[in-house]
């Protein structure tokens, strides 16, 4: 168990020995910024006074009274009704050896027995990643590592947009480009698609297949239509692979529209009452549930709408026995949610079913100035123009330290720059300093207990090490990757500040020495886990 877990259990038994009965989601744990106010402190008596008809400082006094636990050394209760508690040194330092010996699976939660399905990034496959996909890749991979990180099963999905409107105009374009290899006129609709990236794409079919497809037949045009998903979308795979970012599962919509899914769902829906016919068009009526509208699923000419199909592909996802399902999806996608969850509720799933996480747009500065197009294209920076640029480690470190739900200003010159600044360097170089030192004291043996850590920046660090296990969980259940890139960046300042304040290698203090290297392998440990479930890496050198 973690300190903050033993204080809970401890907490929740003092309130039984009084005949009180806390709610145990008033119990929250914080850890003291001041040493002189103890390790750990909670407000419970602040929380839980009113309901118990209570005052809050003689509730905390009566929490003081019955406390009861053995890795406290002393309780005080301070201001309003405050309640600081003093760890003893051994077992604040005894984290250290749990960390030792769980590795790289420190902080790892146990099986959950729940199965969660995460769809991300799901580009169309038309053209480049832009950044707001590269946003939703970074952070949808972060919550995957983190729901894994925390015992859930979890599935990473993409799915293929691969039927509509955009996959006719890819068709066409690349139609378009693959007779003017053959000497005739360029002829692109304003609706086409301009990118030079199609030329490379009409030149492997010519190089691969001559002139067979010139003569314009169905054959034809679909053929243009497969060829350009699938290279458009082995591009995607290749830059999410550069990203550090894979899929499990791609979902395509073309299979959804096959067989009689749509139709046989639409019955099934107007049986359950929730379909209606209005000036020629089929509605769904959302707004039974969560919507402010009813929502089109049939227009007048008889073809779908884009809902339909998605809300089919839901209902394949919570099928094939998913918990949760969760979407992570762009700014313009707030009017989905309640229609989505709606439709998801008709089946007789319950809200909480379906999930969808909005994130914001991201815009780049370099030097002050918003930056819109690429230097090397001339046109608008893509996600691969990014990467390359200033790498995978400092965009999806930057991309997750703030909540998905804020707008994101990506500052170049901050994320290529080598200082305290640059957020993702100042943890990296907390782990190399620390690998530093494990090196230039490798002749002194380490010691595991932590029995022998005293001081008070040894005692920060013990406490933000402690605090993992706990937070994992926390970030893990609000999808909140930035609370892990939070916890990254209190433990990198309190270890580069121990390593200002400490001479951690001393020949004439050997037992000392072995101490202090233990607490640095240690954070090293802790920071590599926390590090790796944003997917940035934790370099030895820097």
């Amino acid at each position: 168990m973690t300190n903050e877990e033993i204080l809970k259990a401890a907490l929740l038994e003092a309130g039984t020995k009084s005949g009180l009965s806390f709610d145990e989601k008033d119990i929250v744990i914080e850890n003291s910024k001041d040493p002189l106010h103890g390790d750990y402190a909670t407000n419970l008596a602040l929380r839980s006074a009113k309901k118990l008809g209570k005052k809050p400082l003689d509730l905390a006094n009566e929490i003081k009274d019955t406390f009861q636990c053995p890795v406290v050394d002393k309780i005080e209760v301070a201001g309003p009704g405050f309640i600081n508690f003093f760890l003893k040194s051994a077992s604040l330092g005894s984290v250290v050896s749990t960390v030792f010996k769980e590795g790289r699976n420190y902080g790892r939660g146990g099986d959950k027995k729940k199965k969660i399905d995460v769809e991300f990034v799901s580009a169309n496959p038309t053209g480049d990643l832009h950044l707001g996909h590269t946003r939703g890749a970074a952070l949808g991979d972060a919550i995957c590592n983190l729901y894994d990180f925390a015992g859930y099963a979890v599935t990473r999905e993409y799915y293929v947009n691969d039927c509509g409107n955009q996959v006719e105009h890819l068709g066409r374009s690349i139609r378009a480009r693959y007779h003017e290899l053959f000497g005739e006129p360029l002829v692109l609709g304003e609706d086409d698609y301009h990118g030079m990236d199609l030329i490379t794409i009409a030149t492997a079919i010519k190089d691969a297949h001559g002139d067979k497809y010139l003569q314009d037949t169905k054959e034809s045009h679909d053929f243009f239509i497969r060829f350009g998903i699938d290279s458009e979308l082995a591009k995607i795979k290749k830059d999410m692979a550069d990203f550090h970012v894979r899929f499990d599962k791609f979902s395509y919509e073309s299979d959804i529209r096959k067989g009689n899914t749509i139709p046989d769902t639409i019955d099934d829906l107007k049986r359950r009452g929730f379909v209606y016919v209005k000036d020629g068009a089929t509605y769904l009526k959302t707004t039974a549930f969560l919507d402010d509208k009813d929502r089109p699923i049939i227009k007048a000419d008889g073809s779908y709408t884009y809902f339909m199909p998605d809300i089919c592909y839901h209902y394949n996802k919570l099928s094939r026995g998913f918990d949760l399902a969760v979407d992570l999806l762009g700014a313009d996608h707030h009017g989905y949610i309640n229609r989505m969850k709606s439709a998801m509720m008709m089946k007789g799933y319950p809200e909480t079913a379906l999930e969808i996480e909005i994130y914001q747009i991201v815009r780049v500065y370099k030097d002050g100035e918003e930056v819109k197009m690429s230097k090397r294209t001339g046109k608008a920076i893509t996600h691969r123009d990014l990467v390359e640029e200033v790498g995978a480690d400092a965009v999806r470190y930057f991309f997750v330290e703030r909540s998905g739900n804020t707008h994101l200003d990506f500052n170049l010159n901050l994320a290529l720059s080598q200082s305290k600044e640059n957020p993702v360097y100042y943890a990296q170089y907390a782990h190399a300093r620390c690998h530093s030192l494990l090196e230039m004291g490798k002749n002194f043996p380490l010691d595991e207990s932590g029995s022998k850590l005293q001081s008070d920046d040894e005692a920060q660090i013990l406490k933000h090490i402690s605090d993992f296990p706990s937070m994992i969980e926390a970030a893990a259940v609000a999808r909140a990757p930035y609370k892990v890139a939070g916890f990254i960046h209190e433990l990198a300042q309190s270890v580069h500040e121990y390593y200002a304040s400490t001479k951690i290698i001393d020949a004439a203090d050997p037992a000392g020495t072995s101490a202090r290297l233990g607490l640095a392998k240690a954070s090293m440990i802790v920071l590599e886990n926390a590090l790796a479930i944003l997917g940035v890496s934790a370099p030895d050198k820097m």
